[in-house]
């Protein structure tokens, strides 16, 4: 089935633009309707049609309904996907489109409910106007649940990774010849538990200094990304005595990210908060043969096996994270078994081709007007 497919939502997501792009290399129709200003290398290519509404801010998704709706009455699409229960929803809501699909992703399920019950009750009455609901995890899904109660099966559709862009990836005795690397590609910012990781680098640092005192003079901590904390973190790890072995890469191009995770041995993530919804960076750390260290905040056990792509520790634990990176760091067996463990999982149940025909599924079934199913591979 061919279908016409428009998309409401941030142009300025690569998560969106991914998506948008996945479909019509499939064969079908897009068109990308955006309040978001975009930037050049945001920009989609002739391919997928792109209208940039007039108005922008909170006020924008609701003025912009008029000019959504007569673009719908021009284009008429099979179907119209909303992305985010909170502005867009909005948006999707008042244009009154059928059939829609409104998509989850996070804070609007998580955080923006909880400022006011006026702002609870704007996100439910999106929720019971959309035709059908998407979660990118189980996690995720039930938090939407929770707030509107009288939903039917909410359908998991993930974020995939494509597959290619790791091709070279394979599990490596050791990432750098000389150097032991463990790090993170993410912004800098309180959720992230950025700074639980550099407590837990000194530790491990500290303990390696004991035990393995080579290991500890090749060791570095790689953090890449931007963001709000980025001063007050290079403070923690001048006052923790690692400031020379942590490294602040900054941010970097999404395309040069297989790079950035080729150059560590262990990958990890410590989020201290359940909005970090589904972990996209453990799944492209997984397609790269790595091996994890993870929190239990959100999604992010979801995407791992615990034990065998990855470990899994408390959030906000530093020692426990430490314990797992030394595990890991310390077992050159037990690395590789993971990373390719972990690339097998990923092309498995998240490559890019898996995760859109998930979504085509969904849309299908809408524009027969089925009900939505909740389905994902198990682990």
């Amino acid at each position: 089935m061919t279908l016409r497919i428009a998309l409401l939502g941030a142009v300025n997501s690569i998560h969106l633009r991914r998506w948008a792009l996945a479909l019509v290399e499939r064969g079908h129709t897009v068109c990308v309707l955006t309040q978001h200003c975009m930037v050049d290398y945001e920009r989609l290519p002739s391919s997928v049609e792109t209208v940039v509404l007039p108005y922008r801010g909170q006020a924008g998704y609701f003025m912009n309904a008029r000019f959504v709706r007569d673009v719908l009455a021009r284009w008429r699409p099979d179907v119209l996907n909303a992305h985010y229960a909170s502005g867009y929803g909005t948006t999707a809501r008042l244009v009154g489109f059928r059939p829609w699909l409104l998509s989850v992703w996070g804070s609007d399920v998580y955080d923006f409910p909880t400022k006011s019950p006026l702002h609870r009750a704007l996100v439910r009455g999106n929720l019971r106007a959309a035709d059908a609901v998407a979660s990118t995890s189980h996690c995720m899904a039930k938090v939407t649940h929770a707030l509107a109660p009288t939903l039917g099966q909410i359908a998991i559709t993930p974020f995939g990774v494509d597959m290619e862009a790791y091709a070279d990836a394979v599990p490596m005795p050791r990432a750098q010849p000389g150097r032991w690397v463990v790090g993170t590609v993410k912004t800098m910012a309180d959720k992230y538990g950025i700074d639980t990781l550099i407590q837990a680098f000194a530790l491990l640092l500290a303990s390696l200094q004991a035990s393995d005192p080579d290991m500890a003079r090749q060791l570095h901590l790689r953090l890449v990304g931007d963001g709000p904390q980025m001063s007050a973190l290079k403070q923690l790890a001048a006052h923790l005595g690692v400031a020379e072995r942590v490294q602040f890469v900054g941010h970097v191009d999404h395309a040069q990210v297989p790079h950035e995770l080729a150059q560590l041995d262990v990958y990890v993530a410590l989020s201290r908060l359940d909005s970090e919804s589904f972990g996209v960076a453990i799944i492209e750390a997984g397609a790269a043969a790595r091996p994890v260290v993870v929190s239990d905040a959100g999604g992010l056990p979801e995407v791992v096996l615990d034990g065998v792509t990855g470990l899994v520790v408390p959030r906000e634990n530093p020692q426990a994270a430490a314990d797992a990176i030394e595990c890991l760091l310390c077992d050159a067996d037990l690395r590789q078994r993971m990373g390719a463990a972990a690339r097998r999982h990923v092309a498995q149940h998240y490559s890019g081709d898996a995760c859109i025909e998930t979504m085509l599924k969904v849309y299908e079934r809408l524009v027969a007007r089925q009900p939505v199913i909740a389905v994902k591979p198990s682990k």
